[in-house]
């Protein structure tokens, strides 16, 4: 891949046009340049300037004179000169002669005072600006003593010694380019394989290590991993940026490689930032683990989904702001006029959103638990940021609107910390009084003796008489978690009724309609006969059922 590019760089600068420097200009431009140095207009001091540091022309002297040196002196003129189009060169700014005024007496209509000034690039180069002086156009006094400090920015940590020392290998010229310059090529390739091994080195295998060595071998593998990779990525760049510089390629080709250096670096921190959203993700994740809600584990999905969200929109502004160069102001006042217009025409999905967030915050349910409201009715499955999943008994699928949800009056029965129980045990009216209060005692033990049933709050009393049954009221509640547990306990207790019921003769009563007609003396009546004792029987009941149970 590497030697793909450098094959088209070589194919770029030998086709590049006619420049010097970075001023694209043409044959009638050479002309003009060549006569002497002429200062009349913004046009001509910037050819008299770029044609006498040329190779082939190359007089700083000349150059320096394109400068206003009343702050500084005169005797750093030259040098200055070659520092300021060392500073074009590493911004990558190019210039074309088309755009450049030629007018002696051309003033900036951008400037409050309508001064006679004419800048090369206010976002790049806002200090380095052309200023007429009497009748000569210069560089202006303030942009001559910027000219160290941008030459500093521009070739920082030493890199502005390279600028002196890679034209000492040799000028000679190879496919368009000196032989220092191919040089620098072959060092500059050299380093990007040794700093890709070097990275490689400490990011796979000391980062990794040192993850496993305390017990977050996976965590390193997935999250950490991925992003010292796209950050070792990151680093190669940056030193490609600072290096790539000093080679001083032309223009038509630095340029471009200029554009693709910062449109790379809010590219890869982009995705440094897109990959730690799920390191973010994975520890909230193992925060919602501990907590006993289960809506947290769903929340962690809507945040990183999110968070991914926002790094894409405001990466994608750095990419068009700092990479393409490109004013995002229009666009940012055109999204907020167009999101009034899709806010006015989304409100329901807008109420929506918020009414996940006023669930997520409220916390009124949370996965698993069994709600009712109107036509809402079975157990929440999953709550996402339009809608809530609901599994119904009918094993079918509700999606309800989080709006809806969050205006409605919601029945939480997940949240119960009982379940009750009440129903209607009826006897025959021929069940004597006794017996009867022999029953509820053993309905009481019943109770009592079941692990699963609230013990300081219960109701068992005989409260009724009906047209055809003597009534017992049973009002219990269960302490368990799900319904299925609800049904279980249900099962045992109503067992346990059925044999007391068997064991002291207690019959229950149903809806009927009875004759009665005189007894024959051969024929026994049907009306059972109750011989006393029942509380022995309840003993014996509370004996053989209850105690084997505690038992």
């Amino acid at each position: 891949m590497p030697k793909k590019y450098f094959l088209s760089i070589l194919l770029l600068i030998w086709v590049s046009t006619n420049s010097f420097a970075q001023l694209v200009l043409d044959n009638q431009d050479i002309y003009e340049a060549a006569n002497s140095v002429n200062l009349n207009s913004p046009y001509h001091t910037t050819l008299s300037f770029f044609y006498n540091l040329e190779e082939g022309n190359y007089k700083p002297e000349n150059a320096a004179k394109t400068l206003d040196l009343s702050d500084v002196e005169a005797k750093n003129g030259e040098r200055l000169a070659v520092k300021l189009k060392q500073i074009f060169e590493g911004k990558g700014i190019l210039i074309r002669t088309n755009d450049i005024p030629n007018e002696q007496n051309y003033s900036d209509s951008t400037s409050a005072q309508d001064e006679n000034i004419y800048y090369f690039d206010k976002k790049k180069l806002p200090g380095i600006f052309l200023k007429k002086t009497g009748e000569s156009w210069k560089y202006s006094a303030f942009s001559v003593t910027q000219i160290d400090k941008l030459h500093s920015e521009t070739y920082p940590f030493g890199t502005a010694k390279l600028l002196n020392i890679l034209p000492k290998i040799g000028n000679e010229q190879y496919l368009g380019l000196h032989l220092w310059q191919l040089v620098g090529l072959f060092i500059l390739l050299l380093l990007v394989f040794l700093a890709h091994w070097v990275f490689t080195l400490v990011v796979d295998k000391l980062i990794l290590y040192l993850f496993k060595r305390y017990g977050y071998g996976k965590v390193g593998e997935d999250y950490i991993l991925p992003v010292a990779r796209v950050i070792s990525f990151y680093l190669i760049v940056v030193l490609l940026s600072l290096f790539i510089r000093v080679l001083q390629l032309p223009i038509e080709i630095w340029s471009w490689i200029v554009i693709v250096f910062r449109t790379l670096k809010p590219f890869l921190i982009t995705i440094i930032f897109y990959k730690l959203a799920d390191v973010v993700a994975a520890y909230f994740t193992k925060l919602a683990t501990k907590t006993e809600s289960t809506l947290d584990d769903q929340l962690v999905p809507l945040m990183r989904k999110t968070l991914k969200a926002f790094v894409i929109i405001v990466g994608t502004l750095f990419i068009l702001r700092d990479g393409l160069n490109l004013d995002i102001i229009p666009f940012l006042t055109g999204l907020s006029i167009g999101g009034v217009a899709i806010a006015l025409a989304a409100q329901d999905t807008i109420k929506n959103f918020f009414g996940s967030v006023m669930i997520f915050i409220d916390k009124p349910f949370q996965v698993g638990d069994w709600i009712t409201s109107g036509d809402i009715d079975g157990t929440v499955e999953e709550v996402g940021f339009r809608s809530t999943r609901i599994r119904t008994f009918r094993n079918s699928l509700m999606y309800v609107p989080n709006g809806k949800i969050a205006d409605a009056v919601l029945d939480n029965h997940g949240l119960r910390q009982y379940r009750r129980f009440y129903t209607t045990l009826t006897v025959t009216y021929d069940t004597p009084p006794a017996l009867i209060d022999e029953f509820v005692k053993g309905l009481r033990e019943i109770v009592l003796a079941h692990p699963d049933t609230r013990k300081d709050m219960f109701h068992v009393y005989f409260n009724n008489l009906s047209s055809y049954s003597q009534d017992i009221m049973f009002y219990i509640f269960f302490e368990v978690p799900t319904w299925g547990e609800e049904l279980r306990c249900r099962h045992e207790i109503l067992v346990k009724i059925v044999k007391l019921a068997n064991s002291i003769g207690v019959r229950f009563a149903f809806p009927t309609q009875t004759l009665h007609m005189e007894s024959f003396p051969e024929k026994k009546t049907l009306v059972p006969e109750y011989s006393g004792g029942y509380e022995a029987k309840l003993n014996d009941f509370l004996q053989s059922e209850l105690k084997r149970k505690n038992d």
